[in-house]
Parts: structure tokens; C-alpha cells; sequence
């Protein structure tokens, strides 16, 4: 009977998620609802001295925001609890003890000093079958003396004991198969009795053998670790039930090789992590995709593309269509550029995609900002002319600011270029035109402007163009009656004698 798909995403409280962490959860929550299957988060706080706090409130709510919501696991509960690692410490003793018992794994005593000067006596010093022998450990001291020294208190740790030249093979579902010998492993420390927590490779093996984790689906960087993983999962007896591996490819700079870092947004200007982090140490202030303006939907999207492609043309992906087409088999094997500019685009298009109803009501909090309290529909109808022009809605204000106020000045630029010697005349006679107009709607005063522009030759754009700088300020906006229409008759009228009264 095919094993039912469990998935988890096991971050590190230890500062904020990391973008590339995100993209990882993602495609773990992906393919678990693509099978009908489970995603569970679970926290590995096992290193005490890297914890920061709210950082694990920090990875909830970023995921909450993104919509990559978990089935089971911290903030959420589930028959598999607890979830964070930190809580387990008696499940992992029970483990530790079946290792040594089958002697598959031992006890060390070594001093960080001692282990230090082997590094400075052997070149390239690797604890492993070929120097295990020279150290303090329980493979080469007297039972009476480990026992001595454990009654005493005396700090150890707990090593697995490989064999040497032995070929082990981690079946990737991304990269095929992967074998690397033994020989070049070393034996990793399991457990620590300084604060009675297993290491990140004892903790995790156990932790998804438990919980029933059918798929392993995390960053490339762990994949040097996958094989002491399976040599785990051998060694205590559970090679039956290893679940399936699969290593995402890294996201990489935009611009040069190498691993997306935090220096790369700071030096760029864009975010890499999905919500604002407030370092509680430093008190620094990271930018974060929601505080930018980002919609979680939008992000969704990006990371999706970034290092899975579908096989066609269509960039534009619901939640619902992501599930719908993933796959672990179109995951690219190389690292994906992180093209930031892209992630606005994506932003734009989703944007551009709400109602302008939507809009105006995301857009309400920034109007009152600038002492603006205007209409929903009034706002609505801006939205729809404006919308198209931006990739965030904390843009929009710029692009429609024109439609709520009047302009104070008049950039010179345009001035210099725009404002002829008859441009005031013109618009004293345009003036005139306006007030005869009793139906002031876009079609009707349109209709009449460009008759009465033609049938007096004064050139379409030595008017259009000295309008546009009297009623908005700068030659910028949509089409000019799509603003007269949404401003009014009077405003309009009082913009050009303004204009004419200032520029003369």
C-alpha cells in the first residue's frame, strides 16, 4: 500500500525567514495538497545558543500571510505533538540510547582544546574511522572510566560511528541518484549531554520518521547531509520507511553567482524576507514583501516560477492552478536568478487584475494620510484610469494625487516646453468654451474641445499640451477628459485661471 504524502517544513527560530525558506515551504505545501496529503510545520530550536526571539511567531505569521497555511504542527496542534524540537528531548534520549546499545554509535569526551590541537597536529582532520582510535571516546577507553566519568558529570557527546569505504546511494527525486562513499564522512555528533539536545541530524531523522513523513523536500544546501541520513535510518532500523528526498535548487544572486543573501536586497533595494524583521538585539529594521506592498498572492506566484516551470508560456498561477500543476519533476536541477524586477511585474499584474472598488479601499488609508476624504466611487473611477500606471498601490498617489488636488506649482520642464506665448489665450477662450458646456461628461466636452480646437486652427497639441499642465501640474496622467470628467466643470475652470493668473 503506497504510503500516505506527509510533508514538513522545519525552520530554525533563529532571525527572520529567509525568502529562499519561503519558496521551500511552498513547494512542500504544493505537493502535499497536489496528492491529497498533509504539510506540517515543525520548529527545530535544538541549538539554544542561535534562538531569537519572536522569530518563531515571525515564520507563522509569514506564512499565514502568504496562505501557505499547515495542516499540523506548532500554532496548530495534531496527534504527532509536540512539534518543537526542544520539547522532544526525552523522545531523542530513547534513540540515542538504542545507537549506543547497537553499537552504532559512541561516546566522546574530547575537549573543543583537544579537538583543536588534532586539527593543528593532521591536516584536513576529519573524526572518522581512521583517527576515532587516537581520541577519548568509548571506543578505545576502559567501560570503567566511561562510567566514572558520565556518573561525574563530565560533559560528552554522542558520535555515529560509519564505516569506512562504503557507497552509500540517496535516491534524489530532483537530481537522481547520488552516491558518495562513506570514507569522506565523519562522525557526526548526535547528541549533547551539555544540554540534553540531539543535533540537527538525530532530531530531524527521528522527528520524520515519527511523524510519518513521506518526502523530504528541502533547500540544496542540506543535500551533503542526506547521506548520514540514510546511514541514520539504517542504523536504527528504519530503512523501510525513509522518506523520499528532494533538493531545491538555491536562489542566486541577480546579479553574479552565488547564494541570494540579505546584502544583495540591502545593496539592490529590494526585500528578502516576507515580513518587516525588527532585529531584537540590534534594534536594525529589515524590509519585509508585505511593508513593501507586495500582495501575498503575487509572491506566491514569483517564488513558484523560480525554479519550476510548468512547460508553458502561462506565468499568471492561483494558489488553486499551483496545486493543480507542480511537480517535482520540472524542478530545475541549477539555481534559479532572483530577478526582483520580475517580482513587481507580478505585483503589477495583480494589481491591475482587482476591482477598482478593491482598490479605493486599499488606497482610503493614503488619501487620509494626505488630508484627503473622498467618495468611494469617485476614488473607484480614479483607480480604473490610474491602476495600470503602477506596481504598487503606495505608488498610486503620485499617478492620481491630481484628481484630489490641485496643483500648487508647475514643474518647469514642462513649463519651458509646453507654456507658448499664446497658451494663455488659449486657455481664457478654452475658459469660455467650458462654461457653455451644460452636459460636462467625457464624450460631450471631449466632442466639443476638439471641434471648437479644429474649427479655430490652434493646433490640437499647443492646447491639449497647455491644458494638461494647467489642470495637472506636469505633462503626466491620463487622457485629459477622463480627468475634467472626475474633477468637474468648476474645479476645471478654476485650474485654468489659476494657470493663467500664475503663468501668465
Amino acid at each position: 500500500m503506497e504510503r500516505k504524502v506527509r510533508v514538513r517544513f522545519a525552520p530554525s527560530p533563529t532571525g527572520p525567514l529567509h525568502i529562499g525558506g519561503v519558496r521551500t515551504a511552498l513547494y512542500n505545501y504544493l505537493f502535499a495538497k497536489q496528492h491529497g496529503g498533509d504539510f506540517l510545520l515543525r520548529i527545530e530550536d535544538t541549538d539554544s545558543n542561535r534562538f531569537v526571539p519572536g522569530a518563531e511567531d515571525y515564520i507563522i505569521e509569514a506564512l499565514n500571510w502568504l496562505g501557505i497555511k499547515a495542516d499540523e504542527g506548532v500554532g496548530i496542534g495534531g496527534s504527532h505533538a509536540p512539534y518543537r524540537q526542544s520539547e522532544r528531548k526525552e523522545i531523542y534520549k530513547q534513540y540515542v540510547k538504542q545507537l549506543l546499545d547497537a553499537g552504532k554509535a559512541y561516546i566522546a569526551f574530547d575537549t573543543p582544546e583537544e579537538l583543536e590541537q588534532k586539527r593543528t597536529e593532521i591536516k584536513n582532520f576529519q573524526y572518522d574511522a581512521s583517527t576515532r582510535m587516537q581520541m577519548r571516546n568509548s571506543l578505545c577507553m576502559p567501560a570503567e572510566e566511561v562510567k566514572q566519568l558520565m556518573d561525574s558529570g563530565h560533559q560528552y557527546v554522542v558520535r555515529i560511528k560509519i564505516e569506512s569505504n562504503e557507497d552509500v546511494k540517496v535516491n534524489d527525486l530532483i537530481r537522481g541518484e547520488v552516491v558518495i562513499n562513506s570514507s569522506i564522512l565523519d562522525d557526526k555528533v548526535l547528541y549533547k549531554s551539555a544540554d540534553e539536545l540531539p543535533t540537527y541530524h538525530l532530531a530531524n531523522v527521528v522527528d520524520d520518521y515519527l511523524m510519518e513523513i513521506s518526502h523530504v523536500i528541502r533547500g540544496e544546501e542540506w543535500l551533503p547531509s542526506a547521506p548520514l541520513h540514510v546511514l541514520l535510518y539504517r542504523a536504527l532500523g528504519w530503512e523501510d520507511k525513509m522518506p523520499r528526498f528532494a533538493h531545491l535548487p538555491l536562489l542566486l544572486k541577480p546579479d553574479g553567482n552565488g547564494k541570494l543573501s540579505k546584502r544583495d536586497g540591502d545593496r539592490l533595494g529590494f526585500p528578502v524576507f516576507p515580513l518587516e524583521w525588527h532585529d531584537p538585539k540590534s534594534g536594525a529594521i529589515s524590509s519585509g514583501y508585505r511593508e513593501a506592498g507586495y500582495f501575498p498572492e503575487a509572491v506566491v506566484n514569483f517564488l513558484a516560477l523560480l525554479g519550476w516551470h510548468a512547460g508553458s508560456d502561462k506565468e499568471i498561477y492561483s494558489m488553486e492552478e499551483l496545486i493543480k500543476d507542480f511537480s517535482l519533476e520540472r524542478v530545475s536541477k541549477s539555481g534559479a536568478k532572483f530577478d526582483y524586477e520580475k517580482g513587481k511585474w507580478f505585483n503589477r499584474q495583480y494589481l491591475c487584475a482587482k476591482s477598482n472598488e478593491e482598490l479605493a479601499e486599499m488606497f482610503q488609508p493614503i488619501l487620509k494620510e494626505h488630508g484627503i476624504t473622498a467618495d468611494a466611487e469617485k476614488v473607484a473611477i480614479v483607480m480604473g484610469h490610474t491602476k495600470e500606471r503602477v506596481n504598487f498601490v503606495t505608488e498610486l498617489w503620485d499617478q492620481c494625487s491630481f484628481f484630489f488636488v490641485a496643483p500648487t506649482a508647475y514643474d518647469e520642464k514642462t513649463v519651458q516646453k509646453r507654456w507658448k506665448a499664446d497658451s494663455a489665450q488659449h486657455m481664457e477662450m478654452l475658459i469660455g468654451v467650458l462654461e457653455g458646456i451644460d452636459d460636462f461628461s467625457l464624450e460631450n466636452t471631449e466632442k466639443i474641445v476638439l471641434q471648437w480646437i479644429q474649427d479655430n486652427n490652434l493646433g490640437m497639441g499647443a492646447v491639449m499640451n497647455a491644458f494638461r499642465l494647467a489642470i495637472v501640474g506636469i505633462s503626466k496622467g491620463p487622457h485629459m477628459f477622463d480627468i475634467t470628467t472626475v474633477i468637474g466643470k468648476e474645479e476645471t475652470i478654476a485650474r485654468l485661471k489659476r494657470a493663467i493668473e500664475v503663468l501668465k
